[in-house]
């Protein structure tokens, strides 16, 4: 099965592209017309970069739901009538919530929650959902998604995706409040499962843990040991993806 594997920043990209193991397309074989990329990065109408890795699609869509929406939207519109993707993985760097995820662990999302679209009311948030105007949950394979914490050793949780990060104590009470079982926050999921639900497609979201979700504190944050442990688990979880069947 081929995975379009969607990042907001080259260098997510690049340690996608570092950890996966499939083999990479013979240096002469070229794009053709459709924008189907080649072994070098191709660029997309509107801009986006994509790299090909053996059965995946590593695409840099930019920061936010909405760059990746339209990024992603971009690729699935412009993949091949036939032999396109069975899969959309949104996967980079991201905040996680202590205790349960460690700077430098990771996070695969059993549920993928767009945190903070809604409207704030005397009586607190209201989700989108909720006010009528449509849904701010989607929900990854079950059985995939299990089986990509397990052979990652990441934990299995919600990712919130947010479109300010959170940097004060007061907002990550409020988040955990609402999502007491969250394990992450970023900034793409939500947009990127938007793309894919368009297109009929399953969704998947990974993300390695660059900082503690909390006051802001830039010190601490250790991108580096992220980026690794990113690269690090598209090792083991490629082979897992590329084998899948699809929801069964």
């Amino acid at each position: 099965m081929r995975a379009l594997i969607v990042t907001a920043v080259t260098a997510e990209a690049d340690s996608v592209v570092r950890g996966l193991s499939g083999p990479v397309p013979h240096p002469d074989l070229t794009p053709g017309p459709d924008h189907t990329p080649g072994p070098e990065p191709r660029t997309l109408p509107g801009g986006y970069l994509i790299h090909r890795r053996g059965a995946f699609d590593v695409l840099v869509a930019g920061v936010g739901p909405a760059a990746a929406a339209a990024g992603t939207a971009t690729a699935l519109a412009l993949a091949p009538a036939t032999g396109g993707y069975g899969l959309v993985v949104s996967a980079g760097i991201g905040g996680g919530f202590a205790p349960a995820a460690p700077i430098g662990s990771l996070v695969v999302a059993d549920v993928i929650v767009a945190a903070d679209l809604g409207a704030e009311t005397p009586q607190g948030f209201l989700p989108v959902a909720e006010l009528g105007f449509g849904r701010s949950v989607h929900l990854p394979p079950a059985e995939l998604a299990a089986r990509a914490a397990e052979v990652t050793g990441a934990l299995l949780a919600p990712v919130l995706t947010v479109s300010t990060v959170t940097g004060t104590a007061a907002r990550t009470t409020a988040l955990a409040a609402r999502h007491p079982l969250a394990g992450a926050e970023a900034m793409e999921g939500f947009g990127v499962a938007e793309a894919a639900a368009a297109h009929g497609l399953p969704v998947l979201e990974v993300r390695a843990v660059s900082n503690a979700v909390g006051p802001r504190d830039r010190a601490a944050w250790r991108i580096g040991d992220a980026l690794t442990a990113l690269a690090d688990g598209f090792r083991v979880l490629g082979p897992v993806l590329a084998s899948w069947g699809g929801p069964s």
